[in-house]
């Protein structure tokens, strides 16, 4: 099973941007008043094959928030799995399938014995996520850290869901503190779990997008470049 892990935000508590409607010559307003009521992170953990979200709104996001959080969460999907597949009725490590065997992900074979492998986990590379407590704890538990380059966290699927999580929790709010923020996080976690996408590079999203733009330009003059359509 793939997963993936990361840490959204932070987002204050103050009013959010959103799309809007405005009568011609009458721009959009916002308030000039700073104001911050706090600020709320979402800790994530993604299946993209299902687009089932796991998630947590906190205030801050130190190891000492995060490790449990993680941990917990990653119990409880092994314990599914090993209700689904035991570990006695698994084959040798060698007659498994290759996304199945730890030297595949390593490199090498194992330093040590180690239980199946049940979960190959994407997280950034940041230093959290390395933590010798952590990853020691992964390995023992049949978990495969698979860390993001320096740069790349945009292959983080989870960043993908997060993005769609905030908008609709946030586009054009204004909550007043971060438990508000908190709240409505979670609140469109639940939602979207209800009726979850699976996640597809270059899916119906962005077709939906592309569609969209292609409306929004059309019958305009950036429509037109140098006689073509750039519509699409």
């Amino acid at each position: 099973m793939q997963l993936n892990e990361d840490e959204a935000g932070p987002y204050q508590a103050i009013p959010q941007s959103g799309a809007s409607w405005q009568p011609e010559g009458h721009p959009a307003t916002q308030p000039h008043e700073y104001e911050r009521g706090g600020t709320a992170k979402l800790l994530t953990l993604f299946r993209p094959s299902t687009g089932q979200v796991r998630a947590k709104g906190v205030t801050e996001a130190p190891n000492s928030v995060l490790h449990p959080w993680l941990q917990e969460q990653l119990s409880e999907v092994l314990a599914l799995i090993e209700q689904q597949q035991p570990p006695e009725t698994l084959p040798p490590e060698e007659e498994r399938p290759l996304y199945a065997r730890w030297e595949t992900w390593l490199g090498h074979p194992p330093g040590r014995p180690l239980p199946p492998l049940r979960i190959v986990l994407v997280l950034d590379n940041l230093a959290g996520h390395l933590s010798s407590d952590l990853v020691r704890w992964f390995f023992d538990h049949g978990v495969m850290p698979l860390y993001t380059p320096i740069g790349g966290s945009w292959l983080n699927m989870a960043e993908s869901v997060q993005r769609i999580i905030v908008r609709r929790a946030l586009s054009g709010q204004y909550p007043q503190n971060a438990q508000e923020v908190i709240d409505w996080l979670e609140q469109t976690v639940a939602g979207w779990n209800h009726n979850p996408t699976p996640f597809v590079w270059n899916g119906k999203r962005r077709r939906r997008r592309e569609r969209a733009r292609s409306r929004r330009l059309g019958g305009s003059a950036a429509a037109l470049a140098h006689g073509c359509s750039i519509a699409g």
